[in-house]
């Protein structure tokens, strides 16, 4: 079922347009009405001879029911909208306001309905967070304290290998941690950027060694934060041309980077391939990023909502073997650092799998 043209209506935006009905309209109408009943009144009375004073006593009746009718039909909706906006103050997000006034009225009812999913979908992300930060802490902690109670207790020794695994515990939580800080900063949008020149071949490679190298290291055991524990999938670089340099924040663009190698890995086909591209852009030491994976690959449908905070994707299989789903998170901190560059993230066509493409604005041009 579509969405009629009210419900795309934007907030301000007048009814198809034009606002034929609007309150200015009505208060304007009620007044020449008044007039006219009062003119018409009195000229019945002129001819036909009737007091004055009974002319002005119905008068004043008929005035008084029509502006009692528009009073009512302006205040009516206010008292809705005031009911409505008490019980979203008290935390019931499921109340709407009937919009079907084709005056301002309509355009706050339409508003404040709007609102109100805003609030609903966040009471929902909150809530979703504090369970999947639950979630990811709990197992890192409970296997920590386990190690540590067993040598506490005696039952084995603090050799290197119970202190590599303890290790591995603490490494989770600091990664978790991290996503976390991230997040916050992607609240705050207080975050500078330390622009810089860099050789892209040399910097890639090494965000695609430091991936591989995570990956192995996190094998055999289960991934923190909802990074990949694969090994199977080949991660491969192409860079045109070799001496191609950018104008950006190294520390941002890692994030990016890496959070779409992680997202790509993670729903690749076993002894799948991952490509990283990177081409010279439009404008001065400007770039252009692809990742491709070989996998499922996205309903274009689904493109909207790629970037989204905790959305883990809606395919059967979202993801291969050795992740967990992940928090849903690294998505939308790549569409961040991107949009901090003043840059452009999103789903582009491919024949196969998913293909993400981000330009990079790079150095601004100083004006003539």
């Amino acid at each position: 079922m579509t969405d009629g043209p009210d419900a795309r209506r934007s907030p301000g935006e007048p009814w198809g347009g034009v606002r034929p009905f609007s309150i200015k309209t009505k208060l304007g109408a009620l007044v020449v009405i008044s007039v006219l009943i009062t003119t018409g009144l009195l000229l019945i009375a002129v001819r036909t001879e009737t007091e004055l004073r009974f002319i002005t006593v119905f008068s004043m009746i008929a005035t008084l029911l029509i502006t009692q009718f528009v009073a009512h039909s302006l205040t009516a909706p206010l008292d809705e909208m005031n009911a409505v906006a008490r019980s979203i103050s008290h935390g019931d997000y499921t109340r709407r306001v009937r919009d079907n006034r084709r005056d301002e009225m309509g355009d706050l009812a339409h508003t404040i309905n709007l609102m109100a999913d805003e609030l609903e979908a966040q009471d929902h992300q909150r809530k979703e967070l504090v369970a999947n930060v639950s979630h990811e802490l709990r197992t890192p902690i409970a296997g920590l304290r386990a190690v540590l109670e067993n040598i506490v207790d005696g039952v084995t020794e603090a050799d290197p290998e119970t202190m590599r695994t303890a290790l591995k515990q603490t490494e989770r939580l600091g990664r978790l941690v991290e996503t976390l800080l991230d997040l916050s900063r992607l609240d705050n949008g207080v975050v500078p950027l330390k622009k810089r020149r860099f050789e892209v071949w040399p910097y890639l490679s090494g965000v695609l060694k430091e991936a591989q190298m995570v990956s192995s290291v996190r094998a055999g055991m289960a991934s923190g934060s909802g990074s990949h524990t694969r090994t199977d999938v080949h991660l491969h670089l192409d860079v045109s041309p070799p001496e191609l340099t950018a104008h950006a924040d190294p520390e941002r663009i890692h994030q990016v980077v890496a959070n779409l190698i992680d997202n790509a890995v993670k729903h690749s086909p076993p002894h799948g391939r991952v490509t990283v591209k990177a081409r010279r852009g439009a404008g001065p030491d400007s770039l252009e990023l692809e990742v491709l994976d070989e996998g499922p690959g996205i309903p274009q449908s689904e493109w909207h909502r790629v970037f989204e905070r905790f959305n883990r994707g809606a395919v059967n299989r979202p993801h291969g073997p050795g992740s967990d789903g992940g928090t849903g998170l690294g998505l939308a901190i790549a569409r961040w650092a991107v949009d901090l560059h003043g840059g452009r993230i999103g789903v582009a066509e491919s024949a196969r799998g998913c293909r993400i493409q981000v330009t990079l604005p790079g150095e601004p041009s100083l004006p003539s």
